[in-house]
């Protein structure tokens, strides 16, 4: 007897079948975990959510476990994948500050089902 999904539509992860080398941009699942990667994206995104707009140094004192290369690395990332839009103020000293997308806010319910999920919330 065949496998059949319960409250899926058929062939919801067809696109992400096959051997995994890179991420299959076909591939819904893993296009969100793309964006996602990293220990601290998560946190970040939290902070965000939280905060709205926010400097490099407020991330940093927000997140203090976090180095300042991890930072920098994942606000780079981020912006590239389109989830954080960096701006930059034309005073002096010039001030870069970053906040989130749509595309970026429109990751909140994953984070809040991954949140649930860890804490057992989910049935």
């Amino acid at each position: 007897m065949a496998h059949q999904g319960v409250g899926h539509g058929q062939g919801l992860l067809d696109a992400c079948s096959g051997p995994v080398v890179e991420p299959n941009p076909n591939c819904p699942v893993e296009i969100t975990l793309g964006a996602l990667r990293g220990r601290w994206t998560p946190l970040i995104l939290g902070e965000f959510l939280r905060s709205g707009e926010l400097s490099y140094s407020q991330l940093a004192a927000a997140l203090t476990g976090l180095s300042d290369k991890v930072l920098s690395e994942r606000l780079a990332q981020l912006t590239e994948a389109g989830i954080l839009e960096r701006r930059r103020t034309p005073a002096w000293p010039p001030r870069v500050t970053y906040a989130l997308t749509d595309r970026g806010r429109a990751l909140a319910p994953v984070l809040e089902a991954l949140w649930s999920w860890g804490r057992g919330d989910a049935t």
